[in-house]
């Protein structure tokens, strides 16, 4: 069993950046893939962006060229750095073992004037 722990959110203007983190609580070089959910006021959550093993990655489209997922796999560690934030990127963002039901307990991030 892996638990997740989220860091990293807060409160930040529009343009600003922000990086997340997810510390899992055993070794995640062995985990096929990881990533970032989001799930804004009244809306379902959704998918943010995947990293395979491989190193390859995968995003949404509203957050192409703006958000950046990495892992330290020495650290068990999954991280999304996200720049360029807009008002419509707030949400609670969850980091989950992809394809599973191991979830984090969700961080918020607020994009506002």
């Amino acid at each position: 069993q892996v638990q997740l722990v989220e860091s990293g959110g807060g409160l930040v203007q529009p343009g600003g950046s922000l990086r997340l983190s997810c510390a899992a609580s055993g070794s995640i070089s062995s985990i096929n893939a990881m990533a970032w959910y989001r799930q804004a006021p009244g809306r379902q959550r959704g998918l943010v962006a995947v990293i395979f093993r491989s190193g390859t990655t995968t995003y949404e489209d509203s957050v192409k060229g703006r958000f950046t997922i990495s892992r330290d796999n020495a650290k068990n560690t999954v991280y999304l750095q996200m720049n360029s934030l807009k008002p419509e990127d707030t949400a609670v963002y969850y980091c989950n073992v992809y394809s599973t039901t191991y979830w984090g307990q969700g961080t918020q991030v607020t994009v506002s004037s």
